[in-house]
């Protein structure tokens, strides 16, 4: 069963090891560390008390960005994702937050499948924004709106 906790600076070498294991282009301890103040919501995916996940949101002005979000290699495709992405829209509305933000490898299909199921459309590209072998990758950017319609 996952169960989802909010991060803690005692987590990161956790979520560090995980993004090494899941990306080519990882963060570095550096980031995660900045990544914990009070503009931040962070969480943790726990299996069997193990983390197999993260994602590291950020909420400025009304709108959550999703910096980061990954899931161990060897547990992906058992919805872990789909459960951190729905627990970061859960924890923005929470937070009373209109819009939620993202960008994503242009490659990464299956993360931009997951998105479009949970509701988030494309709205641009950054052409360039990953290094990727030989040169680099563009950034989908993908937003959903939280806010309700008026009456």
């Amino acid at each position: 069963m996952i169960q989802i906790r909010t991060a803690t600076t005692d987590d990161i070498p956790a979520m560090l090891a995980t993004e090494q294991a899941a990306t080519a282009y990882p963060w570095a301890e550096s980031s995660f560390q900045s990544s914990f103040s009070e503009r931040y919501f962070n969480a943790v995916a726990l299996i069997d008390a193990q983390i197999a996940g993260f994602y590291i949101g950020e909420l400025v002005a009304g709108e959550a960005s999703l910096f980061d979000i990954a899931v161990h290699p060897r547990l992906q495709g058992k919805g872990i994702g789909k459960a951190l992405l729905n627990h970061f829209l859960d924890e923005a509305e929470r937070r009373q937050a209109t819009d939620c933000w993202l960008e994503v490898r242009a490659s990464n299909q299956t993360a931009i499948a997951l998105y479009q199921q949970l509701g988030f459309h494309q709205v641009g590209v950054r052409p360039g924004y990953y290094p990727a072998p030989g040169g680099n990758e563009d950034a989908v950017l993908m937003a959903l709106s939280l806010a309700m319609p008026s009456l």
